[in-house]
């Protein structure tokens, strides 16, 4: 491809909004399927009483633009229990109920998997 001097300035600016454009959906699908992922770990890890709570895992897409993405993992079913069985509680007779960490390890391994498949996308490698 040959460009005249005039028009470099065009050209150059038409290639990296090609460019951004590849990397935003590249950020898209990555955050997609990091969201899925997560879903999956966060049910997975979830305590198991009736199983109401781990089924109510839900994903749903919060924000979405030409180059931005967000995603939010929510409980429909038991939200009011999220933070109990996180971090525990008291009882009602008096002592303390173990939290089961479900929630924030699977947080903390999306992020490492988010930021590890957008420089592998990015990169093209």
């Amino acid at each position: 491809m040959s460009v005249r001097a005039d028009s470099l300035a065009d050209a150059i600016v038409e290639s990296l909004e090609e460019y951004a454009g590849q990397v935003a959906d590249t950020v898209k699908q990555a955050v997609n399927q990091v969201t899925d992922e997560c879903l999956q770990e966060i049910r997975q890890k979830s305590p198991k009483d009736t199983g109401d709570y781990r089924k109510g895992w839900k994903k749903k897409k919060a924000f979405e633009n030409g180059s931005q993405l967000r995603n939010v993992i929510y409980n429909a079913t038991d939200y009011q229990l999220t933070h109990l069985l996180e971090k525990g509680h008291a009882k009602a007779g008096g002592g303390r109920v173990a939290g089961i960490p479900h929630i924030a390890p699977a947080e903390e391994h999306a992020a490492s998997s988010l930021e590890e498949k957008i420089r592998r996308g990015v990169s093209g490698g």
